[in-house]
């Protein structure tokens, strides 16, 4: 009953209790005994001295009175009002680790906050852009038969115009879709920006495998050394997956061969990875650096993947590498004495600088004749400004679509590209199968 009394009225008694206070929170015995009996007649004068001597224990100078408020010195836990209060989750103890903690990477988490990615002024995310819609006409041309001049195409004038469509760039990257990306950069996207996934159109090109599109990208000027937010760049997501052409094209454009991402991982290290020895021959032959670790060396990595091969190829350049010389020391600069005064060079002939009346003149006489006003008079009188334009500009000019044969081709080429060493049915790449048990 106390107990319940003492937070019901815990005011009045907290202010009671500062009237006696020893200035560190607690009170004398007997003043706690006079307080709780002048304020509770209900509890008995021997129930009160129990009670103190029971705080008494721990604090010989006196009674603490916060102690008292929380009630764990004379009751039971399940009585207490924390014990109906709500209750946090208990971490699960884990095994300790050996050895020493590895250092915090600060990594973002999945996407790009809403609020730092930039929007366009219709409120769309700057990577969302406008994909431009091709509607077969179905009763005049189609995918086999397109019209020989735009001027002949009149399907648009049957049909009614599409909404517009937004996507994600790097979608319509994947889908090779050139018409889309051209208008984009025409009205001004940057050829860098990065989607909610921190991927560059370049990035997803190279992951695709489309080297038609990373050829375009280049020429638009993408940046071949541009980082996601695990500081891939475009090399490391075409050796991961295994595009052997894209590689070399990025690496021609100026990619950096040795770029690191978190944890110090390179692109010959994820080409050894997926087991593709083209890839790891051409990296090393254009200067990628076998020695670099991330704890493990390139050797190391290849031995984890079990490929004979690519551990054959790494192990004879690793006998093979070239003693460093040793620095030589830096020769003696000469002293290059300043010439005597005698011995100085004659001073060529300055030009003739031009008073600055005969300058004006010079310039009025170089500017064109067409400016004058007898040359525009004539050109009037000649009826040469009123000429009737007489060219045609059809509604809208269709895009020429892929027949159906070389579609197929290129799915014959991606299957090669694909493949491993030719032999796998999938066209996939290892690491995005799922294999049934």
């Amino acid at each position: 009953i106390l107990y319940d009394w003492s937070l019901e009225h815990q005011a009045a008694l907290r202010k009671a209790f500062e009237a006696v206070d020893q200035g560190d929170g607690t009170v004398a015995k007997d003043d706690f005994v006079s307080v709780i009996q002048k304020q509770c007649a209900f509890v008995d004068v021997e129930q009160i001295q129990t009670i103190a001597e029971i705080h008494e224990g721990s604090h010989p100078e006196g009674i603490n009175i916060e102690e008292f408020f929380e009630g764990s010195k004379y009751l039971q836990k399940s009585c207490l009002i924390k014990s109906f209060g709500p209750k946090g989750k208990k971490r699960k103890k884990g095994k300790k680790r050996r050895g020493k903690r590895g250092i915090a990477v600060p990594v973002p988490i999945c996407v790009i906050p809403k609020s730092a990615c930039p929007r366009r002024e219709d409120g769309f995310p700057g990577y969302m852009i406008e994909a431009v819609q091709n509607i077969a006409g179905s009763c005049h041309f189609d995918r086999e038969h397109p019209s020989a001049h735009p001027v002949h195409d009149d399907r648009a004038w049957y049909m009614d115009e599409p909404r517009k469509t937004y996507m994600s760039i790097n979608y319509l990257v994947r889908a090779a879709d050139i018409l889309s990306l051209q208008k984009a950069f025409e009205e001004g996207v940057p050829v860098d920006i990065k989607d909610k996934y921190y991927k560059t159109p370049l990035m997803t090109a190279c992951a695709s495998g489309n080297i038609d599109i990373v050829q375009y990208l280049l020429e638009k000027g993408a940046d071949v050394n541009a980082t996601d937010n695990f500081m891939w760049t475009p090399l490391h997501h075409a050796c991961y997956n295994g595009h052997l052409e894209v590689a070399e094209l990025i690496v021609k454009a100026g990619a950096d061969v040795d770029a690191p991402a978190i944890g110090n991982t390179t692109p010959l290290m994820r080409a050894i990875e997926i087991c593709r020895l083209d890839i790891v021959y051409f990296l090393i032959s254009v200067g990628a650096d076998i020695q670099t670790t991330n704890r493990k060396n390139a050797l190391d990595t290849a031995k984890v993947f079990a490929d004979s091969r690519i551990i054959d190829l790494l192990q004879n350049k690793l006998e093979n590498l070239p003693e460093v010389p040793e620095k030589k020391e830096a020769k003696k600069e000469k002293v290059v004495k300043p010439k005597s005064p005698s011995t100085q060079m004659p001073a060529e002939p300055s030009q003739v600088s031009l008073p600055a009346v005969e300058k004006s003149i010079l310039e009025n006489t170089a500017h064109s004749l067409k400016d004058s006003v007898t040359y525009l008079n004539s050109l009037i009188t000649s009826g040469a400004t009123k000429k009737d334009d007489i060219s045609f500009k059809p509604r809208k000019i269709w895009a020429p679509e892929a027949a159906i044969e070389e579609l197929v081709r290129k799915q014959e080429l991606l299957r090669e590209h694909l493949a491993l060493d030719g032999h796998s049915e999938s066209s996939t790449t290892p690491f995005n199968r799922k294999f049934m048990e």
